[in-house]
């Protein structure tokens, strides 16, 4: 199947949850896919200006299906979204934000073989690869920018 070929109807978790902590998209919670690559930095995604917080840069990602991992869903939402072919990263380590009622994680791995991404998706309205000093210089999504210091600090 080509990146951003979605077969078949929206899923049950393409859905927000409301509470306490505040609004969140995903039903069964959402990942994302931080992918490093020694000598490029990390893979970012510009967000489509119609998306909750667009304009804004971060990392592929996306609601997860009932049933799904973390780490399964962020590969399938990279995938989808710009091309990341799950046989060329390997698994680092995982980061979870979580409210209680809804979960982010953070799935950084790896690129063990380079590849181009490629935007595959209306969500996409660019992809970089942007160097870790300056990674802060962009406009990030919140979530993500409250998240980069700690996740940088893992990837060396």
């Amino acid at each position: 199947m080509r990146p951003g070929h979605i077969a078949g109807p929206r899923d049950p978790g393409d859905a927000w949850v409301d509470g306490d902590a505040g609004k969140f998209w995903g039903k069964f919670g959402s990942a994302g896919l931080l992918v490093f690559d020694a000598g490029r930095g990390v893979l970012l995604q510009h967000r489509a200006v119609w998306s909750h917080h667009g304009g804004t840069w971060g990392l592929p990602g996306g609601a997860l299906h009932e049933g799904e991992s973390a780490v399964h869903g962020a590969l399938r939402e990279a995938w989808e979204e710009a091309g990341v072919p799950r046989e060329k990263v390997e698994l680092l380590f995982t980061s979870v934000y979580d409210v209680g009622y809804w979960r982010y994680t953070t799935v950084a791995v790896q690129a063990v073989t380079p590849f181009a991404a490629t935007i595959s998706d209306p969500e996409s309205p660019a992809l970089d690869w942007v160097p870790l000093d300056s990674v802060e210089r962009l406009p990030l999504h919140p979530g993500f920018a409250a998240a980069w210091p700690g996740l940088r600090r893992r990837l060396h």
